[in-house]
């Protein structure tokens, strides 16, 4: 029989090889992002900037309800920002109404600004999507969106801000 130590090193070697990485994923996923000042913080810091619903999704992994979030029917123009530490993360040019009940974009703004990691919660197979600077989880990658990508990021709207883009009439 085996050694409890040795059992339990043997457990989570399996563990940790049956989660894996994303190998799609790459550059961005195994750390090579390119973006610079990673903001990690406590968890006792994210409360105090993120609302209790902010924290719940982008620190614990949770998930809104469809069709509650800010975003999810929004057409407004700008760009959406990571919630907890304002990274790029996606542009309303391509967002587009998936019918999910949840923001859904077919493109990230910049792919080192977000990661991507096998997600096997739930008894689902899923690719979750995080924020590459902070870590916060925004939502999950399905492979039925539109062209040209044909992916569909289903993001959390409680893990975005909408930075609007200024008419041209307002700048003047």
């Amino acid at each position: 029989m085996m050694k409890p130590t040795i059992l339990l090193l043997t457990l989570l070697a399996a563990a940790s090889i049956a989660v894996g990485e994303d190998k799609a994923a790459a550059p961005a996923q195994r750390g090579g992002s390119t973006m610079t000042n990673p903001a990690t913080k406590t968890d006792a810091e994210w409360k105090k900037i993120l609302t209790p619903e902010q924290y719940r999704v982008l620190r614990e992994k949770g998930t809104e309800r469809p069709f509650t979030g800010e975003y999810w029917n929004n057409h407004d123009v700008g760009v959406y920002r990571c919630a907890a530490c304002n990274a790029e993360l996606f542009t309303s040019e391509t967002k587009f109404d998936s019918h999910c009940g949840w923001p859904s974009f077919f493109a990230a703004k910049a792919r080192q600004n977000i990661r991507l990691q096998s997600d096997n919660s739930h008894g689902m197979r899923r690719t979750e999507v995080l924020c590459a600077r902070c870590g916060g989880h925004l939502g999950h990658l399905f492979d039925d969106g539109p062209a040209p990508t044909k992916q569909r990021y289903c993001i959390n709207s409680v893990s975005i801000k909408l930075e609007k883009k200024q008419k041209e009439e307002e700048k003047k």
